[in-house]
This record gives C-alpha cells, structure tokens and sequence, in this order.
C-alpha cells in the first residue's frame, strides 16, 4: 500500500512541477543587481511558472508563488560551472535543498529583507535552515498533494486553509513554512496576531506567532517587519541612462532647435523697444474718448499711460548711451 500511495504521489508532484506553456515574466530580475544587492536571511520571492504556481497564485491572490532563503554560499554545494548555491528553498516532490541564485534570474522575483535583524540572529535563521536540508517530501501523503488538484473556486475564506492543509512533514516543509520556522527560531515577526490588552491607563500589544503552515509567500512582501527591496534603485537609477529600443537617438525636440510646443503669440522682447510716438498719441486719442462710450474716468488712465511713456523713453535713451559707448 505505501509503494502505490509513494508511485501516486510521485506522479501528482511530476504534474504540478510541469512549466506552463507561453509563460514569460513581465519584468525578469536584473542578475548583477540582484546579486550584488541581496543579502544573508533576505527571502526572495519568486512568480514561478509551473501549474502548482497557478493555484497558488489564486489561493494567496498574489503574484508571488515560491519563496527562497539567501543564506550565502554552502560548503559543498556549487553547480557543475563552479557557481556556489545560495539558496535554501523547499520544493514539492523534492523537499529541502540548495539552489543557485541564477536559478531565478529570469523569473519576476522581489526581495523582502528583515528590519534590525542582529548579525547573530541573521546567522542562526540561515544555519537553521541549513541544518534542514535533505528534509524529503513524503509523497505518500496523497492528502496534502491533492489540496493542489481542487478545482477552482474556492471561497476565500478557505484559501488559506488550502495552503496548510494536510499533515506530516509535507505541510512543515512547503517553502514559507521552511522561512517561517526559521525566522521563529529567533522569535522575529512576519504577521503576527495583535491583541491589546490592559487597563484604561496603560495598555500593550501581545503578539502571537501563527503556526508555521499557515504562512505564504505574500505574507513577507506584505509584512511590516519586513523592507522591500529593489535592487535597481538600490544599486543607483538614473532614467537619462537608458537606451529606448524603439528611439534609438535623442528626439528632436531635446537635442534639435526647433521648439515642440510653439507659442501663438511673439514673446516680447527682455527689453522694451524704442516708443512709437504715434502709437502714444493714438492711446492718447482713444482713452479721451472713453468717458463717452464707457463711463470709465479718463485722468486715471492718462496718468499711467504717461508714466508708461516716461519709462519708454527713458529705457530708449539708456540703450542709445550703450550703443555709443560700444
């Protein structure tokens, strides 16, 4: 009976793991960003591509499918290039194991970083997740595999029961739960349960820790213990950098002479020009007639448009001494 629930199982994990078809991130990682940004006990959080990242996408109603711990590079573990492994993750079918951080360079991924995490402590959540490696996936439990394989849709109010749903070993070691465990060992927060209690005068906040299943990959991008970080902005953004595939070279409204939002009127000149004698005299001639057609007072006007006059001249006299002098 174990041999056929263990070959069941076996085939429910190949099926979930299978890529889905067409599938192209939005927005891949930037690989030199990300690995000269990123950091020990920082989870990374992955959109995976595979089918059991579809449900639970749905299920946690968020981009995020996967997560991984960066713990920096393990004795003994390296790729076949000689590329280090980084990673600590837990995946369906295979368990706890290492992986390289290039795994993930063309995948959508986010790093969430813990807040005024010690060195020490920092050292202890990554080590404890080290000590894990080589946990297997019991594949015998056919329960906690087929929680993948409901068809959709599930209330919300069930969705995160989906997620921890089983027992034994399999639902203790999906990915969060693995961080999750790992972050309880220093007593760090991710989303807690608050209550408040005490008296009128004084009152504190209790925190009490879920119980490691019920965790999700979201729930470290959305905790407030937790800091985003965007290893793009991190390593210096300047948009004047970037080169536009479908403008190749400057537009010409920046680098030309031509101005791309013409003006319908002249601007007038820094200046004021010499006076138009005969222009003054026409205004002269047009605001003594205004007491008749407008009922406005014709002193005031006259006044202004003589101290205007003033001004004219006066800045014409100023600028035929500058033209002599030069």
């Amino acid at each position: 009976m174990g041999l056929m629930l263990d070959t069941v199982g076996k085939l429910i994990a190949r099926y979930l793991q299978h890529e889905a078809i067409g599938f192209e991130p939005f927005t891949p990682s930037d690989p030199e960003h990300l690995r000269h940004v990123i950091q020990p006990a920082d989870v990374l959080l992955v959109e995976g591509n595979n089918r059991i990242s579809g449900v639970i996408k749905y299920l946690t109603q968020s981009t995020w499918s996967h997560a991984a711990l960066y713990v920096g590079p393990i004795d003994g573990a390296f790729e076949p290039d000689g590329e280090p492994h980084v990673m600590i993750e837990a995946n369906i079918g295979e368990g706890v194991v290492t992986a390289p951080l290039s795994k993930y360079f063309r995948y959508h991924t986010r790093i969430c970083r813990p807040v005024g995490l010690s060195f020490e402590d920092r050292d202890t959540v990554c080590r404890y997740a080290i000590n894990r490696v080589g946990f297997g996936y019991d594949t015998k439990n056919i329960v906690d595999l087929m929680r993948y394989l409901i068809p959709l849709p599930i209330p919300q109010k069930w969705r995160r029961q989906m997620i921890a749903m089983g027992s034994g070993d399999p639902t203790r070691i999906i990915c969060s739960a693995l961080i999750a465990q790992a972050f309880e060992a220093v007593r760090y927060p991710i989303l807690p349960k608050v209550t408040l209690a005490g008296s009128r005068k004084a009152r504190r906040a209790i925190l009490h820790i879920r119980d490691s299943s019920l965790y999700m990959p979201r729930d470290f991008d959305i905790s407030p213990y937790f800091a985003v970080v965007k290893p793009t902005i991190e390593e210096g953004f300047d948009y004047t950098a970037l080169h536009w595939a479908d403008k190749p070279k400057p537009l010409e409204e920046v680098a030309g002479t031509s101005d791309p939002f013409p003006s319908a009127h002249e601007t007038p000149p820094l200046v004021p020009e010499t006076a138009d004698e005969a222009a003054q005299k026409a205004a002269f001639a047009e605001v003594d007639t205004a007491p008749a057609n407008t009922g406005l007072t014709a002193v005031p006007l006259i006044a202004r448009l003589r101290a205007h006059a003033r001004r004219a001249e006066s800045v014409a006299a100023r600028n035929r001494m500058l033209q002599l002098a030069g």
